[in-house]
Order: structure tokens, then C-alpha cells, then sequence
């Protein structure tokens, strides 16, 4: 049995996700459900990364585990930076997927630039108090109307110009492969690899 990890997330999908991502590297990964831990924290961060901060220290304090957590989002240029660390309640929280995106639209009309980015950012706590982080970007621009079926959130809006497709346009596969959580999962992988390596003397029953 592997290391246990314990992740953020109460979405199966990003479960599964972490779980294929990080069995290379010997480590079992476990929801907060599975541990019996339930922690409510509240993202009062300014940035990607202090938000997934704060979320894997709370959950590894709580449990005793190494806790990895994630946040993402989207950054549009002609709103300065909007929606950032507030797309998920962009406009409120009685808005859903389809109200956030319709509202983007609305804000944007007139604007000169549709560039926009996405970013995600993962932070990994250990019970020791050591951090292990990782981010991922992936550049595009925002379409006139929303496109797609597939994805979630801002997908349908978020144009990838190499492809002249959205990210509601493009399988799971084809997204995985650009976007930026898969960025970000690919290079936490390979920083835990390398972490975990160098500390074969860890007090894995600890942490495990």
C-alpha cells in the first residue's frame, strides 16, 4: 500500500485524475470523505496559489496526512485580470456555469482585446510543515458566444486560437494535453517524484 495522500476535492473526476496522475510515484490518494475529515475553508487568498495554500494546510492539520489541493481560474485582460481567484462566483453565488459565462459577454462587449488565460496552481502540505508547489498556464482568448458541449465552467468560452476550438470543443484527451490543470499535474508529479526520492528516510507511518 501506498503512502497516503489526502486531496482536496470531493469531485470524482479530479479524484480519479490525481489518483492515474500519482501512481507512478507509490502514493495512494484519498478523499477527505474517505478519511473522515471535513474541513469548510474559506479562500480568502489574492492569488492561486495562497488559496490552494490555505486549503492543504487546513486539510493536512486536520488529518495528519500529506494534503494536496488545487485552485484555478480565469483571467481575462481587458478586465483587468477578471474574474482571477473569483471565477467561481463571478457575479454571485445564485449564478450558475451558463449565467458566469453569459455575464463574461455582457462585460466584455466592446472590448478591444479578448485575450485571456487560465491558471492553476497546486500546493502539497506535509504534516512537517513542508510545501511542495506547482502551477500551469494555458493562453487563449475569449469567443463572441458560448461553443461546446464537453467541459465545465468557462470552457465554452475560453477559444485555444492554435485550434480555432474551445475547450468545450476538444475531448477530455485533447484538453488534458493543453490545459493548464494538466500543466500543473504534470509538473506536481514530477516534483513529488523527485521529493520522495531524495527522503527515502521519511517517517512514512507519519505521514502515510
Amino acid at each position: 500500500m501506498g503512502m497516503k495522500f489526502l486531496l482536496a476535492t470531493h469531485n470524482p473526476n479530479k479524484l480519479r485524475e490525481m489518483r492515474e496522475i500519482l501512481s507512478g510515484c507509490g502514493v495512494e490518494v484519498i478523499s477527505p470523505d474517505e478519511a473522515g475529515v471535513h474541513v469548510d475553508v474559506e479562500e480568502t487568498g489574492t492569488t492561486f496559489a495562497e488559496n490552494a495554500a490555505l486549503k492543504a494546510e487546513a486539510l493536512s492539520k486536520e488529518s495528519g496526512l500529506p494534503a494536496i489541493a488545487d485552485d484555478s481560474g480565469l483571467s481575462v485582460d481587458a478586465l483587468n485580470g477578471a474574474p482571477g481567484v473569483y471565477s467561481a462566483r463571478y457575479g454571485g453565488g445564485e449564478l450558475d456555469d451558463a449565467g458566469r459565462c453569459r455575464l463574461l459577454l455582457e462585460n466584455l462587449r466592446g472590448a478591444k482585446t479578448r485575450s485571456a488565460h487560465f491558471t492553476c496552481a497546486i500546493c502539497c502540505v506535509f504534516p512537517d510543515g513542508t510545501h511542495l508547489t506547482a502551477e500551469g498556464r494555458c493562453d487563449g482568448a475569449i469567443s463572441y458566444a458560448m461553443l461546446g458541449t464537453n467541459g465545465f465552467g468557462y470552457d465554452p468560452l475560453f477559444l485555444i486560437t492554435a485550434k480555432g476550438k474551445t475547450f468545450a470543443q476538444l475531448s477530455a484527451e485533447e484538453k488534458a494535453e493543453i490545459s493548464h490543470r494538466g500543466k500543473a499535474l504534470r509538473a506536481f508529479a514530477e516534483k513529488l517524484g523527485t521529493y520522495l526520492a531524495e527522503h527515502p528516510s521519511m517517517d512514512m507511518k507519519k505521514e502515510a
